[in-house]
C-alpha cells in the first residue's frame, strides 16, 4: 500500500470546533486503503521524503509556524514530493491577495481592497472588517469605524465593508466534485452548521471558484455569505487545510465523503 504522512496538529486549540476529533476519523478510515502516519506541521519537511504522499489537513493557520511552512514548501517543491492539497493552490494557500483581485476582476465576491487609494471603492457603511492578509481563523481581524480604517490600510491587511448578511453557508468539493454544503441559519453561532440543500445558482457560484482554482486534487471549501440582497458572495476560498465539520453530517454523508477522498487520493498517486 502507498505510505502517506498526514500532517496535523492534534493540540491546536480552534474557536467553537475539535480538530482533533475530524482527523481521528479521518486517519482510522483511511488506513482502511494507506499506510499512514501522523506528523506535527513543523516536522513535515523533515520526515516527508519516507513517504509517498503528503496529506495536509487540520494543521492549524499557518501564521502560526510561517518560518516551518515555508521551509515544507521549499523542500516539497525542490523535491517534487506529492503533496495534498498541490501546492499550486491560489486561494489562501498564497494568503488572502486573491479576494482583492477577483474583487477587481467582477467576481461576487465581499468586496475587499488593499490599498488606501481604493477605499472609496467600497460601499459606504459605518463598519469596516480589518483582516491580515495572511490571517486564518478569524486570527488579527478588527472590526473598526471608518474614522480608524485609513490608518489601518498597509501592505500586511485588506479591508472589507462589515455585512450584516442572512447567513454563512459552505460547499464542499473533492477535486471538482460537489461532496455536500452547510450553512450556518444563526449568525451568532458561525459554527452550529447544519446539512444545506444548495439550489443550481449556488452550485454554480460555488463552482466557479473551484473552476478558477484549477487544482486536479485535493479538497476545498468556498465560503460565501448571502447578502441581504439574496445574492451569494465569496467570504473566503480555503484550499490549504479546510476544516470539514464531518460532525455535522450523517453516517452516510461521511461515508460518502471518505469514498470521494480516498479515490481522489488514489487518482492523485496514480497521476
Amino acid at each position: 500500500m502507498s505510505r502517506i504522512l498526514y500532517v496535523t496538529d492534534l493540540a491546536y486549540q480552534a474557536r467553537g470546533r475539535r480538530y482533533c476529533d475530524e482527523d481521528i476519523f479521518l486517519t482510522a478510515r483511511l488506513r482502511e486503503d494507506f499506510d499512514l502516519a501522523l506528523c506535527d506541521p513543523r516536522d513535515a519537511a523533515a520526515l516527508m521524503d519516507a513517504f509517498d504522499a503528503v496529506v495536509v489537513r487540520n494543521s492549524g493557520p499557518v501564521l502560526t509556524y510561517q518560518e516551518a511552512y515555508g521551509g515544507f514548501r521549499e523542500r516539497a517543491l525542490a523535491t517534487g514530493a506529492r503533496v495534498y492539497n498541490p501546492l499550486s493552490g491560489k486561494a489562501d494557500m498564497a494568503g488572502k491577495q486573491y479576494l482583492p483581485d477577483l474583487y477587481a476582476a467582477g467576481y461576487p465576491v465581499i468586496p475587499t481592497v488593499d490599498r488606501a487609494d481604493d477605499l472609496h471603492r467600497l460601499p459606504r457603511t459605518d463598519r469596516y472588517v480589518v483582516k491580515p492578509r495572511l490571517g486564518a481563523d478569524s486570527m488579527g481581524l478588527e472590526i473598526v469605524g471608518g474614522d480608524r480604517v485609513r490608518d489601518l490600510v498597509g501592505e500586511d491587511v485588506l479591508v472589507q465593508p462589515c455585512i450584516d448578511f442572512v447567513h454563512e453557508v459552505s460547499f464542499y468539493f473533492v477535486d471538482h466534485a460537489f461532496q455536500y454544503a452547510l450553512y450556518a441559519p444563526h449568525t451568532d453561532r458561525r459554527w452550529q452548521l447544519e446539512p444545506y440543500e444548495p439550489t443550481g445558482a449556488d452550485l454554480e457560484f460555488a463552482r466557479r471558484f473551484v473552476e478558477w482554482n484549477a487544482l486536479g486534487h485535493g479538497i476545498q471549501r468556498v465560503d460565501a455569505c448571502r447578502a441581504p440582497g439574496g445574492e451569494l458572495l465569496l467570504v473566503e476560498l480555503e484550499d490549504l487545510n479546510p476544516y470539514l465539520s464531518l460532525d455535522a453530517l450523517s453516517d452516510d454523508g461521511r461515508d460518502a465523503f471518505v469514498a470521494a477522498m480516498k479515490a481522489s487520493l488514489h487518482g492523485f498517486l496514480a497521476a
